[in-house]
């Protein structure tokens, strides 16, 4: 099709993520025609919404997180009932940290105020529960009682799945070179051109570079992140496999970095363990091996492996690569376009994001049809990073 030909759509989301897959499932829901854009031919690996596993949780300090997730916890279970598909295993949330960490009372603290399921439990009670995963002296736990895992690849499929048999169209394999912003937006890829409404941009890793042919710098910053498994020392003996939950170590050690883990379905017979950080990277070159880097962050979960789950190896077997888009406070950003404002942005998900994709779509949804907002977006908004105007001309 020549590039002149042009189609026409009430609202286009660009990036099928899993915030643009929702996103678009909430417009289409809204008898929006909308097309839902992707760079790469579906499904692939390059950004941050692949693989089988997420975590998911209300364990958060920002009370703010946690009211979202108490609905996004409602629209899994709908996702589940439209799809037909399990979505969602509860495996309990434990919170570890040394007594005294403040970011570990603020979770606390929280979930007490908004009556969220939870334990504190003791050294004697961890070994109990959990014998591959112990304690060390001064430290203290928290479960989240109703934190589990979400099956990714399948709720990214259901929801796109869920968005075309509305109506939905989607377009892979077309990365945009250009934005015409205006009352029409006109969004040219590599192979046509498209007019549109409203433009919701969610483009993860590439959120950047499709700003800025917006004149827009967001103070974004992409990491590759090492996605690591480990295997027991003497499989079946140690225990850890049997009953895993899934967990966050937080600042443990004295260490100012934290480590999540959960049951790995992508590798059975292995533990899905990771550093929660990793090395700044251009998303388009996330897959070149720099072992240095590599090493420094792997070596800090083999120093939580040795200390905390002495039952696994302590040198990782599989390991792959994900990215993060960071942002300075690692909250998200909900926000139209400081000067065109049928231009709407959802970006900086900073690693944990997906758990919370349902309501973020819906939000943007929102902002892109002029619906009475859910939420207070005063958190997520552009203007917190004191922008200067002229950096959005």
């Amino acid at each position: 099709m020549a590039l002149t030909d042009k189609r026409k759509y009430d609202c286009i989301v660009l990036g099928a993520g899993i915030q643009g897959s929702f996103t678009a499932y909430h417009l289409a829901k809204s008898k929006k025609r909308t097309l839902l854009l992707d760079q790469f031919p579906l499904p692939h690996s390059r950004g941050s919404s692949h693989g089988q596993t997420r975590i998911i949780r209300r364990a958060y300090a920002e009370d703010f997180y946690t009211d979202m997730m108490d609905e996004c916890y409602q629209l899994w279970a709908d996702l589940e009932k439209e799809s037909g598909t399990q979505l969602l295993r509860k495996t309990g949330l434990l919170v570890l940290a040394q007594s005294g960490n403040k970011g570990y009372e603020q979770i606390c603290k929280n979930m007490e105020q908004k009556q969220i399921p939870r334990e504190i439990l003791s050294e004697a009670e961890m070994k109990q529960r959990y014998p591959g995963l112990s304690l060390s002296p001064g430290d203290v736990a928290c479960l989240d009682s109703n934190g589990g895992v979400l099956y990714a690849d399948k709720a990214l499929r259901a929801v796109q799945m869920l968005f075309q048999q509305m109506g939905g169209v989607i377009c892979d394999g077309e990365k945009v070179m250009h934005i015409k912003p205006g009352p029409v937006v006109t969004v040219t890829t590599t192979t046509r051109m498209y007019e549109t409404d409203r433009l919701v941009i969610t483009a993860g890793p590439w959120a950047h570079k499709v700003l800025r042919l917006l004149g827009l710098e967001l103070p974004l910053k992409t990491l590759r992140i090492n996605v690591c498994y480990w295997k027991e020392k003497i499989p079946g003996r140690s225990g850890i496999l049997q009953n895993l939950p899934c967990f966050l170590g937080v600042n443990l050690n004295g260490e100012n970095h934290e480590v999540y883990g959960l049951p790995s379905k992508e590798y059975p017979g292995l533990t899905k363990i990771c550093f929660h950080g990793g090395n700044e990277a251009d998303p388009d070159e996330r897959d070149l091996q720099t072992q240095k880097l590599k090493i420094q962050d792997i070596s800090r979960v083999s120093n939580f492996i040795s200390q905390y789950m002495p039952g696994l190896h302590p040198k990782p077997v599989v390991v792959e690569q994900c990215m993060y888009t960071n942002t300075p406070d690692e909250n998200f950003i909900l926000d139209h376009h400081p000067l065109h404002k049928n231009i709407i942005i959802g970006a900086g998900f900073s690693g944990h994001g997906f758990k919370l994709s349902p309501v973020v779509g819906k939000i943007l949804s929102e902002l892109c049809t002029g619906e009475k907002r859910s939420y207070d977006l005063k958190p997520f908004q552009i203007s917190r990073f004191k922008i200067p105007l002229k950096s959005a001309l």
